[in-house]
């Protein structure tokens, strides 16, 4: 009992101790905004592309927003998802530890910096990947909702203002979502081909206490919803002779609807392969849509997996197992690939393992991890 007495004690003179820290951070960034005038300072985009003249004292994320310059940033600015990197390369003070662990050593050298992390105090000289200064802020509506699965829910946002968007393949947007701390952003690849200008379409699956994903699975058809965007790296090859590999698991199936919708829009006989790895029968979806574009594009392979052990009631004809050994056993090696991959860590890794043997080079792979 003693010993009990001994812990509860030391716990909470921990949580006093934790308490007494967030206190003092709390009062010191008041005074620092009542006590201390900043001034008007200068952000510098790309040698003079852009210059912008902010309030000082605020976060050089808050002050790109607030000119409508939208990089990525899925916490809302509490530097907890290390997306909104950009590159400072002069008044941005030192690096400090809340940014450190979302920085290697070669991005620290050359000046990369998280944008909600740093303060503008002074003069900034910055660069930002050119696209970026495109991306926009979207006002729209929800067009249709459709249930997917238990967990999976297809939603449709018509947009209003701007009422077109152009985008790359595999690109993705950040819905604004409410939270007990403010509007949020959250990333949602989107599934929507890339020839419908005027509608986003976006596949979640719903994260039991997710912010992102409980506010669009309860969005009803006629209620508005904000988004920007598009953001991402992927880029497809253009040249048809170059087969294209899609392989996902769980919800990561938006980008590669988007990229095959894409695909046999542009390119009616180009090979491709959409390998989908699912637990059980309850967890498919879309796969009838895809055997019915199979039958009008025979260059169209479809194979879904199923991971986990068959119950009594599933019936099954089609592969089992992890989806990378799905991948392991119909690609065979020496063609001119490109790959596009979205899922789980562990599956994006077991199948870069594969695709490797396979003869792929690193920079044909494109990949989101989730």
């Amino acid at each position: 009992m003693e010993q009990n007495g001994i812990i509860e004690l030391f716990t909470y003179a921990i949580l006093v101790f934790v308490g007494v820290l967030a206190g003092l951070s709390t009062l010191l960034t008041i005074a620092e905004k009542l006590l201390i005038d900043y001034g008007v300072c200068e952000i510098d985009i790309n040698a003079g592309e852009r210059i912008l003249q902010v309030e000082g004292g605020q976060t050089l994320l808050s002050a790109l927003i607030e000119n409508e310059i939208y990089i990525p940033s899925a916490c809302g600015g509490q530097g907890s998802c290390g997306y909104c990197k950009m590159t400072v390369l002069a008044g941005g003070g030192p690096v400090l530890p809340t940014e450190t662990p979302f920085l290697t050593r070669k991005e620290v050298r050359e000046g990369v910096r998280l944008a909600c992390q740093v303060k503008v105090r002074e003069n900034i000289i910055s660069k930002i990947p050119e696209e970026m200064l495109n991306v926009k802020l979207f006002n729209t509506v929800v067009e249709s909702t459709r249930s997917l699965t238990h967990d999976m829910k297809e939603i449709r946002l018509k947009l209003i203002e701007p009422p077109e968007i152009s985008f790359r393949v595999g690109q993705y947007a950040q819905i604004q979502a409410p939270s007990p701390d403010g509007p949020v952003f959250r990333a949602y690849s989107i599934s929507s081909p890339v020839y419908e200008p005027n509608v986003v379409e976006l596949g979640v699956r719903l994260i039991p206490g997710g912010i992102g994903s409980t506010y669009l699975h309860n969005l009803q058809v006629g209620d508005q919803a904000i988004f920007t965007g598009p953001y991402g790296d992927f880029r497809l090859n253009e040249d048809p002779e170059v087969e294209i590999i899609c392989v996902g698991g769980g919800a990561g199936m938006s980008p590669m609807k988007n990229i095959i919708y894409s695909l046999y829009h542009e390119w009616p006989d180009r090979s491709c392969w959409l390998f989908f790895g699912c637990r059980t029968t309850k967890d498919i979806f879309y796969l009838e849509e895809y055997q019915e574009l199979a039958k009008k594009h025979p260059n169209f392979k479809v194979i879904y997996a199923l991971s986990d052990p068959l119950g009594p009631d599933e019936k099954w004809d089609g592969e089992t197992g992890f989806i990378h050994l799905a991948v392991d056993k119909y690609l065979e090696a020496g063609r001119k690939r490109q790959a596009f991959l979205c899922g789980p860590p562990p599956m994006i890794d077991a199948v870069m393992d594969v695709l490797a043997d396979k003869g792929l080079a690193e920079q044909d792979i494109f990949y989101d991890k989730f």
